[in-house]
């Protein structure tokens, strides 16, 4: 690795005094272009049919996308008539532009024309390269060489668009404008707008590329500043961004920009483009939404927009993607966990609207995921907050603190042991096994009776298929239970923890559930639990099921 061969290949803007860096958040969503269907289509390994580009198109309509950039149809085919198709039968709403990329070469935009006639709104898309590099070494042409391609690019679509049918808005990008000396792209650019002469009902877009990213996001941040300050028509220019990912900071190059005045930005669903990407739209909109802003897109059903992204590009959304990742709201640690229990309770508890959760920025029910199966996820490192959670908010049961501890180590060691995650019903599975045992001994029959302060208990156990009864006394009716179990077994244990609450909301409203811990002549203390519609039986079940714990060991 020889670290001499890289210098500094970007040029940022001189002498001006910038104004981005003052603020601390994006106010308003940007316009949105999706590029999912051209640059994201061109970089598949395997591009979308006719079929796939449909669905996909549909997808970017059901998420409200109302510009979309549907393909550059001179370069093949499927291009083409994938732009027919969508005109002739009348598959653009009234309230969406779809774009089309040409380059600034005139049988290609002669072609661009062709493919576009008749729709109803549509932004001719064109651009040629103006970086040093390219200028250089690829077309070897001078600035002046290359800023007369741009206008000449410029007067053929403005000349093209009069003589086609269809209603035709202009964009032009400066390609490689990262590349490129500021003062040089901003001549280019007001050159182009001298051509098509934005105005009141003539809006031209001017996008400036991040065909490949060569700086900090601030840098680029700057370069956009330059431009929205010194671009001719200004009012009636929409600026717009098309970043790449290549340094892996694509999100903050459009998230500065977007602060230092461009209005719009062109990127595709979960990154996907040349390279390393394009810029991940859902990332910047999920990000303004955690931060209050409407984003004007709805992913409110994230797993189905994931779903259909794989099936028509047959690329696979990363597990840790933001938002969609499978695993990004996922806790497999006991402290993550612990935080995220107590951080729902108190908003349950609160009745809080505002969300402020540890380590989840956003509520995944917003996006159509849930706290079950995304958020607190069990395995050999969880602990016995989540654990605990996950089990009564699932189930209902709501386990003392002591006992939660046990039960977390409990499922710790079905996970270690088997090397697998364990989902919620593995964990109720867990629970009953663990705290519902029936054996050796159970209870055939009870009866209460009330004399005068305490509490007689006639109790049938059950052993071995023989069964007993005992009587008993005490101040409670567990308490008599409890006297009448050590009489028939001659153990000497403590009941030391006892709780109880209703079951209402999970299974039958007018069950109970009952948990007991007990300690041997040692100390050691073990659980049981018991559910039933009578709140003496399920204290009665629980206790017995401590005692056989006990005994198993």
């Amino acid at each position: 690795m020889d670290v001499t061969k890289y210098g500094v290949g970007y040029f940022p803007p001189k002498d001006i005094t910038y104004d981005w860096v003052t603020k601390d958040h994006i106010e308003k969503a940007p316009h949105w272009c999706s590029v999912d269907l051209r640059d994201g289509n061109q970089s598949l390994i395997i591009p979308m049919n006719l079929e796939e580009k449909i669905e996909f198109y549909k997808l970017l309509l059901s998420v409200g996308f109302k510009e979309i950039e549907v393909g550059f149809p001179a370069a093949s085919e499927t291009e083409y008539e994938f732009l027919r198709t969508l005109i002739d039968n009348n598959m653009i709403p009234d309230d969406v532009t779809v774009q089309v990329l040409t380059q600034c070469r005139e049988h290609i935009i002669r072609k661009t024309f062709d493919a576009c006639s008749g729709a109803p709104n549509a932004i001719i898309h064109f651009y040629n390269s103006v970086s040093v590099a390219q200028r250089e070494q690829v077309f070897q042409k001078t600035k002046e060489e290359i800023k007369k391609i741009a206008v000449e690019g410029a007067a053929l679509v403005k000349k093209l668009a009069a003589e086609y049918e269809g209603n035709f808005r202009f964009e032009y990008s400066p390609e490689s404008f990262t590349g490129a000396e500021p003062e040089y792209a901003l001549e280019v650019c007001n050159a182009v707008l001298d051509v098509l002469e934005p105005s009141e009902t003539n809006n031209v877009i001017i996008n400036l590329p991040v065909t490949v990213e060569m700086s900090l996001p601030h840098v680029y941040a700057s370069q956009v500043e330059y431009m929205d300050k010194n671009l001719k028509y200004r009012e009636h220019v929409t600026i717009s961004l098309h970043p790449h990912n290549d340094r892996g900071t694509g999100v903050a190059d459009t998230e500065l920009a977007l602060l230092a005045g461009a209005q719009r930005v062109e990127g595709t669903l979960f990154g996907n483009g040349e390279r390393t990407g394009n810029v991940d739209i859902i990332t910047l909109a999920m990000n303004m939404y955690s931060h209050g802003v409407d984003p004007g897109l709805d992913f409110s059903d994230m797993p189905s927009i994931v779903k259909t992204y794989e099936k028509c590009t047959r690329m696979h959304v990363h597990d840790r993607s933001p938002y969609a990742g499978a695993l990004v709201f996922a806790a497999f640690s006991g402290s993550h966990q612990d935080a995220i229990a107590k951080g729902m309770k108190w908003r349950e508890e609160k009745d809080l609207h505002s969300w402020c959760v540890p380590y989840i920025p956003v509520d995944p029910t917003d996006i159509n995921r849930t706290y079950d199966s995304d958020v607190i996820r069990v395995n050999s490192q969880s602990g016995k907050g989540g654990i605990g959670y996950l089990l009564e908010q699932t189930y209902g049961y709501d386990l003392p603190s002591a006992m939660r501890e046990h039960f977390s180590y409990s499922c710790k060691s079905v996970s270690d042991h088997e090397h697998r995650e364990l989902m919620v019903a593995d964990i109720l599975d867990v629970f009953k096994s663990s705290y519902f045992a029936e054996s050796p001994v159970s209870i055939a029959e009870i009866h209460f009776k009330q004399a005068d302060s305490t509490v007689e208990a006639y109790i049938t156990f059950s052993r071995d298929g023989i069964e007993t009864t005992v009587k008993s006394d005490g101040n409670g009716s567990l308490d008599a239970v409890s006297n009448a179990l050590k009489k028939y077994t001659g153990s000497n244990f403590k009941l030391s923890v006892y709780k109880e609450h209703s079951m209402q909301g999970h299974g039958s409203k007018s069950e109970a559930a009952a948990y007991i811990g007990i300690e041997d002549e040692k100390g050691t203390m073990y659980w049981g639990a018991g559910v039933h519609t009578d709140i003496i039986k399920a204290s009665s079940h629980a206790l017995l099921a401590a005692y056989n714990n006990m005994v198993k060991e």
